[in-house]
């Protein structure tokens, strides 16, 4: 039989989860505000797609006197902004290349299929990071602050560093209560090793209970692997050319591999099964691989090389309008916010894609 279950109900479930843990372990008094609570766990802004939000963080936010604050309330709509913009422009144009490849992908040469893996990688980004732009910046207006979900991930220089930017709401989650429960890095190597296991595979078990998505997280402890045993895991926690616009050849090279085995990972995470999976893989490295693509959208590429362009001037910012290089010229920042609305609505018109993470 085919369940139906309740709108976001894996993001309000690890909601309520941390409040009674963390009463549980008087890191928080119990409210005896009803309506406080059933606000926070189902604030309309991150209900059904995160980021998922801590009581400690959250409920007070509901007891305090909140004013209009216009500073607070553009910015929101910066951030809706461009998390409308990472939705529509990036990620759902992404997705008509990448649904058509891997529907087909029997039909296409193995270079084709790396150019449909890289438009899913995006496409995943644009689409729940997007999503958690615009719940962010939703809240913003009516004066609640909610915790940063993305750090540009993809600027990672190592796949620790990749976990630590990417749906931080839920990395952090699994580390406080289910990694560091479990013994965390306090235990000897082998109970660290079996504890990182243990993380990856149920975050891949949170995301359905399908093989590929198994295969998914012990792909990504496997990459982990190394940096723990040779402990390296924290060796990035500052942000790639901090301070700097151009990075070194060495930490280009880095971004360039973990991307490289971050897209790898996708391929599992978005086939329909395993064979799927294994059947395009094995197709990339096909000979097939060093033809011509037979699906190569300039205008795609154009996007991307812009979007990749504005997240980099934007990775030290809580989000990339937020940064004081597209807001201290107005001859600059207008133009760009009407060019932003303007591709919006220009791509709204097409079909559009649900959330991917909707389904979970």
């Amino acid at each position: 039989m085919d369940i139906i279950l309740p709108v976001g109900i894996s993001f309000y479930t690890f909601q309520t989860l941390s409040y009674t843990i963390d009463v549980y372990r008087k890191k928080l008094s119990p409210t005896k505000d009803i309506v406080a609570f059933f606000a926070f766990v189902s604030f309309f802004p991150q209900l059904v797609a995160g980021p998922i939000e801590r009581a400690t963080n959250l409920l007070p936010q509901f007891f305090k006197k909140r004013r209009f604050n216009y500073a607070t309330a553009t910015d929101g709509c910066k951030q809706i902004l461009w998390g409308l913009a990472k939705k529509v422009i990036i990620a759902d144009q992404c997705a008509r290349y990448a649904n058509d490849i891997f529907n087909n992908h029997d039909q296409y040469s193995g270079s084709t299929l790396v150019v449909g893996a890289f438009f899913f990688t995006f496409q995943i980004y644009g689409d729940f990071s997007g999503y958690s732009d615009i719940a962010i910046g939703t809240a913003k207006l009516f004066g609640f602050n909610l915790k940063k979900n993305f750090a540009t991930p993809y600027f990672s220089r190592d796949i620790a560093e990749f976990w630590r930017r990417w749906h931080i709401s839920l990395s952090t989650w699994f580390r406080d209560y289910l990694y560091i429960p479990l013994g965390g890095s306090r235990v000897g190597k082998w109970l660290n090793v079996r504890n990182v296991f243990i993380v990856f595979i149920v975050s891949g078990f949170w995301h359905g209970a399908n093989w590929t998505f198994v295969i998914w997280g012990t792909f990504n402890a496997i990459l982990f692997l190394p940096l723990l045993l040779s402990n390296r895991n924290r060796s990035n926690l500052d942000t790639v050319a901090s301070g700097r616009f151009i990075p070194h050849i060495k930490e280009v090279f880095q971004i360039f591999i973990t991307f490289l085995l971050t897209m790898v990972a996708w391929i599992f995470f978005r086939a329909d099964n395993l064979s799927h999976a294994v059947s395009y893989i094995s197709k990339i490295f096909s000979s097939s691989i060093i033809a011509l693509p037979e699906i190569r959208p300039f205008n795609m590429f154009l996007y991307l090389l812009f979007f990749i362009l504005f997240e980099w001037i934007g990775r030290e910012r809580e989000h990339v309008l937020n940064h004081r290089f597209f807001n201290s010229y107005k001859w600059f920042k207008y133009p760009l916010y009407f060019i932003l609305m303007a591709l919006i609505l220009i791509h709204s018109n097409s079909t559009p894609e649900e959330f991917i993470y909707f389904q979970f």
